[in-house]
């Protein structure tokens, strides 16, 4: 049985990975002989379809978000794994929340934005209204992985830590955190690709306008947006391939520049 368990385990492991290099390759292919100038002009226009002002506005909104998501998420991870009461029914339903929130379709975060931003606070479609949306959609998958990194330290280190004068705050910072730190960014990966990846959400609440926002109040497109808009409207196939690639090389450029600052911050 465990030969059994062994086989089908490399099986599937095997078959996701080749799957993840077809989808790459498949990308890549046709996405790389359809990158030209024009695609990088800094005005959009009908003849051009640039996705320059997209991959701004999706670096603007990436951002804005973390900066807001990130702390508020770890903080979160940390008070209910480091200082709340595990056995507290509130504590259990936070979790049962979060899980529960982690889980809901996106266009559901969509539809929330739009009646409460959009309508209700008047912001307009716009980029603060999509980043507010976007710091609630992912703000529970930072908040579980981070508390199940958290969690996965063993108690030993906090012992010891405490058996050496340490207080609670230097002990979550200096022993805590770094072990758990490879967990956190995974969830700060995942939250990064659900942003770049959203159009549900973002259509209700960001808009799908061409131009570049000059303003929080400004609406927009991301690149996943505009690769739609393009595909959907069936003139540009070429070109949303490209934006594709783009995409994938925004992705992989985000997760490593994160990957580095949070061990430089975590080595100081």
């Amino acid at each position: 049985m465990s030969k059994f368990l062994k086989i089908l385990i490399k099986t599937a492991a095997y078959f996701t990975l080749g799957a993840l290099i077809f989808i790459i390759l498949y990308i890549s292919i046709n996405g790389i002989p359809n990158l030209r100038p024009s695609l990088f002009a800094f005005k959009y226009t009908t003849e051009n379809v640039s996705m320059l002002p997209s991959l701004i506005t999706t670096l603007i909104v990436v951002i804005l978000t973390l900066l807001a998501a990130v702390p508020i998420g770890v903080a979160s991870a940390i008070y209910l794994s480091e200082y709340a009461n595990k056995s507290s029914r509130v504590v259990r339903l936070i979790r049962l929340g979060t899980e529960s929130l982690a889980g809901i379709p996106s266009i559901i975060y969509g539809l929330f934005g739009l009646i409460r931003f959009v309508y209700q606070m008047q912001i307009q479609y716009s980029v603060a209204a999509c980043v507010l949306t976007a710091i609630i959609m992912v703000l529970p998958i930072i908040i579980r992985t981070s508390e199940e990194a958290l969690l996965s330290v063993p108690d030993s280190f906090r012992k010891a830590s405490y058996g050496l004068g340490a207080g609670k705050l230097s002990t979550i910072f200096k022993v805590v955190l770094p072990p758990a730190m490879n967990g956190i960014l995974a969830g700060i990966i995942l939250a990064i690709g659900r942003i770049v990846g959203e159009t549900a959400a973002f259509i209700y609440t960001l808009g799908n306008t061409t131009g570049l926002p000059t303003g929080l109040n400004q609406s927009g497109r991301t690149l996943a947006l505009h690769m739609y808009s393009l595909s959907e409207e069936g003139f540009h196939v070429e070109e949303s391939f490209a934006t594709a690639f783009i995409l994938l090389i925004v992705v992989v450029i985000i997760n490593m520049l994160s990957t580095k600052l949070s061990r430089k911050v975590m080595s100081k």
